[in-house]
């Protein structure tokens, strides 16, 4: 049985400033912990309500059979899913040098988990190995942005800078021009945009776009034409429909760079 102030950090986790504070973060799901067993990334402690089956590599792991009303207790889910773990937040290094021959995507305050953790699937789906995110940008160890990964976030290392200034360096370290592409909705089409396989992919927040104080490092202004019906009195291009949604987009112009590649 699980003790009460057991229940009670585990809960505490939910909570942001908790997880800094213990350098801690749940996931949930055999799916995703099965991956994070897999991965560079520790864990600390699995609490599984049935016979889940541990990694060999893993078995130095603390496994806790508890009760499906126990699992309830702690888990964030409507309805849990067999294990929870809890594991230690990464550290990770970000070495610019490692990204000059690299696609790489920087998300200008991204505000919805579940758009944070579909672009991380997006990412990992289309081999891109980091993602750098604004100080604004939702936290990545969020439970919703966790679950919204399917594991994807044991693959793909996500970082916090300032991006005014993190572009700036990227910049400024390389002997020639470093491509920045830009999602905007007056850029030129995405299907007729000299594509190169490296360079920074900018996706701006859900409704604001990105950021006036980004806009001055782009090299490239591209966008995803729509073949709806087009708004009064603006180019075929652009449709009266609302914008994507940003992890659809993510995925709509990775995948036409991957193709070209």
């Amino acid at each position: 049985m699980l003790a009460k102030n057991e229940v009670k950090f585990i809960n505490s986790l939910k909570l942001k400033k908790n997880r800094e504070q213990e350098g801690l973060f749940v996931a949930e799901g055999v799916k995703i912990v099965n991956d994070l067993l897999n991965s560079g990334i520790k864990l600390r402690t699995i609490y599984s309500s049935r016979n889940f089956q541990l990694s060999i590599f893993n078995y130095h792991i603390d496994v806790i059979r508890i009760k499906e009303n126990e699992l309830n207790r702690i888990s964030s889910l409507n309805t849990p899913n067999e294990v929870l773990a809890v594991c230690e937040i990464p550290q990770y290094n970000l070495d610019h040098s490692k990204l000059k021959n690299k696609l790489s995507l920087v998300l200008d305050t991204i505000q919805d988990p579940g758009n944070l953790g579909t672009i991380i699937r997006v990412a990992d789906w289309f081999g891109i190995e980091n993602i750098i995110c604004s100080p604004e940008t939702v936290e990545v160890y969020n439970p919703k942005v966790i679950q919204a990964t399917m594991g994807s976030i044991s693959r793909v290392k996500v970082h916090y800078a300032p991006l005014p200034a993190f572009i700036k360096e990227q910049v400024d370290s390389e002997n020639k021009p470093f491509p920045v592409y830009g999602a905007l909705l007056d850029g030129e089409s995405l299907y007729e945009s000299k594509l190169l396989k490296h360079g920074f992919l900018v996706i701006g927040n859900e409704s604001k776009g990105i950021s006036s104080d980004l806009l001055p490092f782009l090299t490239h202004k591209i966008r995803i034409p729509s073949f709806g019906v087009p708004l009064a009195g603006l180019d075929a291009g652009i449709s009266s429909a609302e914008s994507l949604n940003a992890a659809i987009a993510t995925a709509v112009i990775c995948s036409e760079f991957r193709r070209r590649k």
